[in-house]
């Protein structure tokens, strides 16, 4: 949660084939922050999208890429009003090469460069500094690749140690990939002039193959930047195996499409795992819940927040969990429609979840229908441990 009054305003600098990661991320845990964020793409408008792209790496000599979600734009470029905003976040992937091109953007990456405001940008965006000329003199580190073009503009280039390197040089935020996402947010959170309070939470994550990809990706990286320990685990994997994750998304079929997410680290040992040692669970949708919800370990690892009274945030498919480790009698809430019949065989009173952002909180448990009420979900969830950012 974040403190009343006018809400720091952000602008997102947005492009086709934007890194996936990198332009959700920082969008919604912004919003669950509390500020008020605007996603724009010039030639484009409010409710237009972006096609985004997954990057990761491969066993080939560079990094892999396939289909992202579609991004929807709140915005339109052509109408935004550069000088009400307090900062600027440009994502990665490869819109940045075309972006850098034009005379718009670049001078609308000056203005926040001449005002002094802090500005974020991650992989391959620091083309786009380059392109503007805003970076001589300036240590900046990028995508590796990125790194002979920041030279040639009169960079000090920091050579990424992992694809986790952040560095800060005056308004200036520079990340490697969004790996560091945690770090490079946290800055960006800083220089709006925002503050900490109750972030020494330990959370963690019940993750499983094909469990949604935002679902995971943005409440773990979001409480991440609130310097809270997240562990992820996963039942019979241990700490550095991955999650395959699925791309869930929207696009006018009678259900959702799936295309092949982020492949997602694990933190720790499922079987080490001590439940007692953790203030709070987050469970990812997905179709990994489908499985999990089989597993007793899991239903008895599950059964230990609820029976504590510890806060629990499930969205999506989750609830089939706990319906499954029937946690849901005498409960509110929602979950993804076709999850309606879990939640009410389970004993739950369902929560229309209209329009599909929508969440809702009932006692320790927070519930969401899908990854769009990311905000609201991470949101409630940060009340309930009692996480605050003021500014």
């Amino acid at each position: 949660m974040a403190n009343s009054g006018s809400p720091k305003k952000v602008l997102m600098l947005c492009g086709d084939y934007m890194e996936d990661a990198e332009a959700m991320v920082p969008f919604q845990a912004l919003q669950a922050y509390g500020l008020s964020v605007d996603a724009v793409c010039p030639g484009k408008k409010s409710g237009d999208i972006c096609r985004t792209a997954i990057h990761q790496g491969s066993p080939h000599q560079t990094y892999s890429e396939s289909r992202g979600h579609n991004f929807s734009l709140n915005a339109t470029f052509d109408e935004i009003d550069s000088s009400t905003y307090d900062g600027l976040i440009i994502p990665g992937g490869r819109a940045p090469e075309y972006l850098s091109m034009n005379e718009s953007v670049l001078d609308l990456v000056k203005h926040f460069v001449k005002s002094e405001k802090p500005i974020a940008s991650i992989c391959h965006g620091q083309l786009i500094l380059a392109a503007a000329d805003v970076v001589k003199g300036r240590k900046v580190t990028a995508y590796p690749t990125v790194g002979p073009m920041l030279v040639a503009a009169g960079a000090h280039w920091v050579e990424p140690e992992t694809m986790a390197s952040c560095f800060v040089d005056g308004n200036i935020i520079t990340g490697a990939a969004y790996d560091g996402h945690a770090e490079y947010i946290n800055h960006f959170i800083k220089a709006l002039g925002g503050t900490l309070t109750g972030s020494n939470k330990r959370i963690l994550f019940l993750c499983g193959d094909y469990m949604e990809d935002y679902e995971v990706l943005v409440p773990f990286q979001s409480l991440q930047a609130l310097e809270c320990h997240v562990d992820a685990i996963c039942p019979n994997k241990s700490a550095g195996d991955t999650c395959p994750t699925a791309v869930h998304d929207f696009e006018g079929d009678q259900t959702y499409s799936e295309k092949t997410g982020h492949d997602f680290k694990l933190t720790a040992n499922f079987k080490d795992t001590d439940a007692s040692s953790y203030d709070g669970l987050v469970i990812p949708g997905g179709r990994a819940p489908e499985y999990l919800a089989l597993d007793q370990d899991v239903i008895k690892l599950v059964k230990h927040f609820m029976d504590a009274g510890k806060p629990i945030a499930s969205i999506c498919h989750g609830q089939q969990i706990l319906s499954a480790a029937g946690l849901l009698k005498g409960k509110k809430c929602t979950a993804y429609p076709a999850v309606k019949l879990n939640v009410v065989l389970g004993g739950g009173t369902w929560l229309e979840p209209d329009p599909i952002d929508r969440c809702f909180t009932d006692g320790n448990l927070v519930t969401g229908a899908a990854w769009p009420g990311h905000p609201q979900f991470v949101s409630q969830f940060m009340s309930l441990l009692g996480v605050r950012v003021c500014f």
